[in-house]
């Protein structure tokens, strides 16, 4: 086999993220409290079976995780699905799928800007709320402006905060239930069924949180960034299973000590349930705890998806898909892209004027259009483009798997809100609408990602790690 040709020298992403610390940034990704965050939406979406609702998601994400494992070992890129799709389709639906998934990378970040409003502005109603926000902005663009490793330790610290804030109240709220709170009972299926449960409401409410799952798929962002990409498939798988874990249990005790959504009051049922949750389980104290734990799973989140994203524009840059002067820049000092981090940022700013059950429809639907097609792209890759379909082993791993994800984030996304169809739309003809004018009327297609680049950037970056 023939050595690779040397790409063009210039800054590069650096190669320093181990497995645990790309699992790290996919569950603070995942924002392990915005299960009481979304609580009272979903428990009132679906008459008070939340935990349901995690079970159907989870199910559906397992399947699609299992798509991002295999195209991600596959195609060892930064990019996500853009760049899979691109890669084994064509370059013009890649640009689609990237553009539609925009939608979804960019808004997550404003989600947690406006989590961290509503969290303070109840705490602090005095303060006009848009200070918090314009604080929030600055502090996480400038951590990840300055460094990819210090985003990472930073994100492992708040989310253990957080997750062991989540274990304290699972173990208060046990001990409630045993004495009669509640349920009465820590041994119950009515958090997962009972009479009146309808499963097309539940369909609708794991469409809902299946937002909350985001962070398994995000982390193929940092495929370019690991040490090295054979670590992807098992960071996906594991990012997804402790993320489907916690919100599990954490759903599962919430809704037998709140069985009814008619406990919270109004600001519960449409923006976050979870100062209320604290309130109720705790008292005063504890509800700060939780807020603080909130607090931080929201800026571990904050830290995570604004990398993200600002990777995913630096991708669609140096492709030419976006100006590549701007969105395709990396700073050669801090390795980072600071032009997209910057801008990310900007746009984080409009939390100051949203609500987050509208956000987050929105966020759905460029999640569920992404998972779709990263389920096709492994058809088209591996079945199509290498011809393995032959073998009742390839047949099953190639097709009837990603088959299998593909109809179930197809289930849901018939499932989204008209709020989501009609904004998600209107997002994707403006998509149509630049590739025609960038293809010169589909003349021309979006260019490709070259592999001899992908490997070739594999090697100097070892080298860079290694001197470091």
């Amino acid at each position: 086999m023939s050595a690779p040709t040397l790409a063009p020298s210039g800054p590069r992403l650096k190669r320093n993220l181990g497995l645990w610390a790309i699992v790290g940034l996919g569950l603070g990704y995942m924002t392990p409290t915005v299960v009481f965050d979304t609580f009272g939406i979903v428990a009132e979406e679906t008459n008070n079976v939340v935990p349901m609702a995690y079970l159907v998601a989870l199910i559906v994400m397992l399947f699609t995780a299992i798509s991002y494992g295999k195209i991600s070992a596959a195609i060892p890129s930064a990019g996500s699905a853009y760049t899979y799709v691109k890669e084994s389709i064509h370059p013009n639906l890649g640009f689609m799928v990237g553009w539609t998934s925009l939608i979804d990378y960019v808004l997550l970040p404003m989600v947690n800007a406006l989590i961290i409003r509503n969290y303070l502005e109840q705490l602090f109603p005095a303060i006009w709320s848009g200070w918090w926000v314009i604080a929030y902005c600055i502090l996480v663009t400038t951590v990840i402006y300055l460094t990819m490793r210090g985003t990472s330790n930073l994100n492992m610290l708040l989310l253990v905060f957080s997750i062991v804030v989540m274990v304290v109240f699972v173990v208060m709220v046990w001990t409630q239930l045993a004495g009669g709170s509640g349920d009465g009972t820590v041994a119950s299926v009515k958090p997962f069924f009972h009479n009146g449960v309808e499963m097309g409401a539940v369909l609708a409410g794991a469409t809902v949180v299946c937002f909350s799952f985001i962070g398994f798929d995000a982390v193929t962002m940092y495929a370019e960034e690991a040490k090295t990409p054979k670590i992807m498939p098992k960071a996906i798988m594991l990012t997804v299973l402790l993320g489907g874990a916690i919100f599990l249990i954490a759903g599962y005790f919430t809704q037998l000590r709140f069985p009814d959504y008619n406990e919270f009051n109004e600001a519960s049922l449409s923006d976050s349930a979870l100062t209320q949750i604290g309130e109720v389980v705790g008292g005063p104290v504890f509800q700060a705890v939780l807020t603080a734990a909130g607090f931080c799973a929201t800026l571990a989140s904050g830290l995570a998806s604004h990398a993200s994203v600002s990777r995913m524009l630096l991708v669609m840059g140096r492709n030419n898909v976006l100006p590549r002067r701007f969105f395709g820049h990396i700073n050669p000092k801090t390795h980072t892209p600071t032009y997209n981090i910057i801008l990310v940022g900007a746009i984080c700013l409009f939390a100051m004027s949203f609500s987050l059950d509208l956000i987050a429809s929105f966020i759905n639907y460029g999640a569920l259009i992404a998972f779709t097609f990263v389920n096709i792209s492994v058809i088209a890759w591996f079945a199509v483009r290498q011809n393995r379909r032959h073998t009742p082993k390839d047949i099953f791993n190639y097709i009837v798997m990603p088959g299998i994800g593909m109809l179930l984030t197809g289930l849901l996304w018939v499932n989204l809100s008209m709020d989501a169809l009609i904004g998600g739309l209107i997002w994707t003809v403006l998509g149509l609408a630049y590739l025609t004018y960038i293809t010169k009327g589909f003349r021309q297609k979006v260019a490709g990602f070259d592999e001899n680049q992908a490997v070739t950037g594999l090697i100097e970056q070892q080298t860079l790690t290694t001197k470091d």
